[in-house]
């Protein structure tokens, strides 16, 4: 059934996203993308879910692409489709005002790496393999690595990757930026949850306006962007949140958020 081909779970406020398909190295298909876009549409709308950790099933692959025998089957009309269908995906993972944080367990390959880069944040188990190999197919990448990528490591490190194709290691992703942590793969979760834990412990509105004054940000020019910031700041300076955490750091006690 394709409800199973993502699982979803939740524990203390953390959802954990798991694409299920271990046997294909949790390779993506129109299942999959449609499955994933319903399950971060839950995540965004259910008030109990403040954060979300995303990973692939068995120890092998994070995502490791796409289904070949699918885009092989492509024409102009349904490729661009296809294509459009991941981004909105992404997009969605982006804008869901909540961190979300990749797992990154085995291999993490063209929609895969798309995906994780899609997220907030991105911790690597230690010998997981990154890389966008589309043109060795005769393709490019499809699901937002041709604008994701140069936006987190730089124009000429994102077209070295996407020209020759060519995977590399999480040492040197977390060395040229693509990740944030290198963990040791027994532990990856358990890091993810307690990077998540962090998250969870401060004001969710500043949390929820800075994603968005990010992303946001990134579109623009430096003076669009200080007035997206300068937006969110005099925003935030309404709420009961601010308040209470100003006047905690004053009085010395531990604040107590309630994202109003």
């Amino acid at each position: 059934m394709a409800a199973d081909l993502v699982l979803l779970s939740e524990q203390e406020g953390i959802a954990t996203v798991t694409i299920n398909r271990p046997e294909k190295l949790n390779a993506l298909n129109e299942e999959v993308i449609a499955r994933l876009s319903r399950v971060f549409e839950e995540c965004r709308d259910l008030a109990s879910t403040r954060a979300v950790i995303l990973t692939g099933a068995g120890d092998r692959a994070f995502v490791a692409g796409a289904d070949i025998s699918v885009l092989q089957a492509l024409d102009p009309r349904t490729a661009r489709e296809t294509a459009q269908r991941g981004q909105r995906l992404t997009l969605l993972m982006e804008s869901i005002g909540k961190p979300v944080i990749a797992a990154i367990n085995g291999y993490a390959f063209g929609g895969g790496l798309e995906l994780a880069m899609a997220c907030t944040m991105r911790l690597a188990a230690e010998g997981a393999k990154m890389g966008q190999p589309e043109v060795k197919l005769g393709l490019l990448a499809g699901y937002g690595g041709t604008q994701r990528l140069p936006r987190l490591v730089g124009k000429g490190r994102a077209l070295e990757l996407l020209l020759t194709g060519e995977p590399i290691d999480a040492a040197e992703a977390h060395r040229i930026g693509l990740v944030n942590r290198v963990v040791k793969r027994e532990a990856l979760l358990d890091e993810c949850r307690a990077l998540a834990k962090k998250i969870l412990a401060v004001g969710p509105i500043g949390v929820t306006l800075t994603i968005d004054a990010v992303n946001r940000g990134l579109d623009v020019g430096l003076p669009q962007g200080l007035e997206i910031e300068a937006d969110a700041f005099g925003k935030i300076a309404s709420t009961a949140d601010m308040k209470e955490g100003t006047a905690a750091f004053l009085e010395k006690r531990s604040p107590k958020f309630t994202g109003k």
